[in-house]
């Protein structure tokens, strides 16, 4: 954070509330402090425009330094204001005020100068910035685009490739990355950036330096003009990861605009896209979700207060895929994590995994072949549970067994120490059952890592009836340092993601016997912006799973597909086909096994849409998320959303199953569910909460 002290003999007024506005020898510096972030709102914009107007006026002023208190630079706009009506000068009054200015004006950037903050920037003559500042144009994740000026500026000061990066990314570019690509023009030391910038404001002054108007240089950008193949190779390069997503191609238009169209043009282009995209639902979606992300980390009976343990040292119990994984979370952190197996064979392949993994994180050149050995001489392998004595967080994180789980924690309530936190990486199983094997259940909590444990960002914390307000919240805090983002949860089977999951493939799979195949369902749902369907899904974890050869009857589908050796990806062959390198094609076999279940089934094959597939996966989940809420079972609404966009890959530009149903509307979906159950049973039965809500017009995200 930086302060700035008040300088002797100086003039000094008060724009308004945010804004206050000093004269120093012949340079105006104009200072804006609106916690917490000094986001564009009414106030900042006013005291942007009437500040800049009253240095401009005053003829002592030869130049202008915008400079902002609190911890950043402006870091972008207002997003409480979306959708209000417009009060006090607009962003493009205050732009222009500033470009237009007969004095030079400097922008002096500290912390993040963001979105709209560096669209202000960039209508400033110059900038400077502390090395520790970053600039950027995040808009895209919130499915939005720079929508003043950012897209057409950036590319005449950054170049196209460069500016195409920035704003389908959202990155945020180091200062010294920014002085390089001619962003910014000057590095201030750290501690001085109000001197530095004054003084670098006084240097143009007397060099009689140009007010230098970014809109007006065309130098980086001519040699791209009519270059397709750029714009086409850069949405090739990204088409996989923005797949679904509006925004990312909205920008590359605009930039495309920007190069091969007259500034005023391209302007137009940007606007209009930025219109469509703000009142467009994958925008609502992303914005929801961009608060939902920070909601789900208020728990609202642990006070701020409440006594976090310090975890310095994590035990962790199996060393197979999720074990390794979880391990990893910790190492990658610098804590030290002992590892138990239960013979030395497991245990060194186990350890062996591990290190692989981190070797094609480094052959890939995210981290060092030093972090690689740092981080696996911070990971210990043990025979022995014996070796937990000392922890301050277990893990167990053996196969989905409760009498094993329950032998475990009963010999972890006599070997780990007082306050230790006694952690169950359980899916489904029930959390109180587990605690109750302890003398201590208050010290229990589910801790539901999702596979791979190392890559995936969802932690489902499961809190138990006895869990204790600081091991939740202790709970919480290593989660955030490990990098992911949990939600708390209750304990019921399945708890909340793979308890909603169980009713997409429950339609799913009863819809592969009503006419509708694997791939068409995978299709509708890959479409829909999953990043594959339920029968690739289970072909990936392997259709054997919890199968087993010797009691199969082929009473199900799975069991005729595992007794005929269809076991999925690994050994290519399940719901689908796999080549060599393991890409997927239907297959008639698998027709043919299904038709002729259905007809031994006496059960009538028939056309489905792909309206009605979308239907049958995803409005009994909807229907799920409220019988989750009415249990209690989840927080808030948005945080089934946060579970289902973080862990199940549920497209965030249509906001989390619970979202996607305001967009349908509870109406509908709830009339949906009668018409079922009267068609199709009770398993459609409506939530009474949803019946709740539709009827007395309850906003469930308030």
């Amino acid at each position: 954070m930086i302060h700035f002290e008040t300088i002797n003999g100086v003039n000094m007024t008060a724009i308004n509330e945010v804004t206050n506005l000093e004269i120093e020898s012949n340079i105006a510096v104009l200072t804006l402090n609106s916690p917490p972030v000094n986001a564009l709102s009414a106030n900042v914009r006013e005291g942007l425009h009437v500040g800049v107007k009253q240095a401009i006026e005053d003829e002592s002023v030869k130049a202008i330094v915008l400079i902002c208190e609190g911890r950043t630079f402006i870091a972008g706009a207002d997003i409480t204001e979306f959708g209000q009506a417009p009060k006090g000068p607009s962003l493009f009054d205050v732009q222009d005020m500033i470009e237009e200015s007969p004095k030079p004006v400097i922008s002096a950037i500290h912390g993040t100068a963001l979105g709209g903050g560096l669209e202000v920037a960039l209508t400033c003559h110059y900038r400077i910035a502390i090395p520790s500042a970053r600039c950027g144009l995040p808009e895209v994740n919130l499915g939005l685009l720079p929508g003043a000026g950012g897209t057409q500026r950036l590319p005449r000061i950054v170049g196209a490739k460069k500016a195409l990066e920035m704003v389908t990314s959202g990155q945020h570019v180091p200062a010294k990355q920014c002085l390089e690509m001619g962003l910014i023009d000057e590095i201030a030391e750290e501690e001085n950036l109000l001197a530095d910038a004054i003084k670098f404001a006084s240097s143009i002054v007397n060099e009689n330096k140009p007010l230098v108007k970014v809109r007006e240089n065309e130098e980086n950008i001519k040699g791209d003009k009519g270059n397709e193949a750029l714009f086409a190779d850069f949405r090739k390069s990204i088409a996989r990861k923005t797949r679904g997503f509006l925004a990312p191609e909205y920008n590359i238009q605009c930039i495309e605009a920007a190069v091969n169209k007259p500034f005023e043009e391209g302007l137009k282009v940007e606007r209009d896209l930025f219109t469509k995209l703000v009142t467009g639902s994958q925008s609502a979606a992303q914005r929801y979700v961009f608060f939902a992300q920070r909601q789900v980390n208020k728990i609202p009976d642990i006070p701020r207060e409440t006594e976090i343990n310090e975890i310095s040292s994590v035990g962790v119990i199996g060393a197979g895929t999720m074990g390794g994984g979880i391990s990893m979370n910790f190492a990658n952190v610098g804590i030290p994590v002992t590892i138990v197996e239960q013979n030395q064979e497991r245990l060194d392949k186990g350890l062996a995994i591990i290190k692989k993994n981190y070797e094609n994180t480094a052959n890939k050149g995210r981290i060092s072949m030093e972090d690689v050995e740092t981080r696996m001489g911070l990971i210990t392998g043990e025979l022995s549970v014996e070796a937990l004595n000392s922890q301050d967080l277990i893990i167990e994180a053996v196969f989905e067994n409760m009498d094993l789980k329950k032998e475990i924690f009963k010999k972890l309530d006599g070997i780990a120490k007082e306050g230790a936190i006694l952690a169950s990486n359980t899916s489904a199983l029930n959390v109180n059952e587990i605690a109750a094997e302890t003398k201590r259940p208050e010290d229990v909590i589910g801790l539901h890592f999702f596979s791979p444990a190392n890559v995936m960002r969802l932690l489902e914390i499961v809190r138990g009836e006895k869990t204790s307000k600081s091991v939740v919240a202790s709970s919480m805090s290593i989660a955030k340092k490990i990098g992911k983002i949990a939600a708390v949860v209750g304990v019921c089977p399945g708890f909340v993601g793979n308890r909603i999951l169980a009713q997409r493939q429950r339609e799913a799979n009863k819809l592969i016997l009503e006419g509708a195949l694997p791939w068409d369902i995978d299709d509708a749902l890959f479409d829909f912006g999953f990043p594959m369907g339920p029968f690739a899904m289970s072909d990936l974890a392997g259709l054997d799973i919890g199968w087993n050869k010797e009691t199969s009857k082929g009473e199900t589908l799975r069991d005729l597909l595992c007794e005929a050796g269809r076991l999925g990806q690994k050994s290519g062959k399940g719901f689908y086909l796999y080549d060599q390198n393991r890409n997927k094609s239907p297959d008639p076999e698998v027709e043919t096994i299904i038709r002729e279940f259905a007809e031994a089934r006496q059960i009538r094959l028939r056309e489905i849409t792909k309206e009605e597939i979308l239907q049958r996966c995803l409005y009994p989940m909807i229907n799920e998320g409220f019988k989750i809420l009415d249990e209690g079972m989840a927080i808030r609404a948005s945080d089934i959303d946060i579970v289902w966009i973080n862990g199940y890959g549920w497209p965030a530009y249509e906001g989390g199953p619970m979202f996607y149903g305001s967009l349908i509307g509870f109406d509908k979906v709830l009339e949906w569910l009668k018409n079922m159950e009267s068609e199709l049973g009770p398993e459609f039965k409506p939530s009474p909460y949803l019946e709740k809500v539709v009827e007395e017009n309850i906003n469930i995200f308030a």
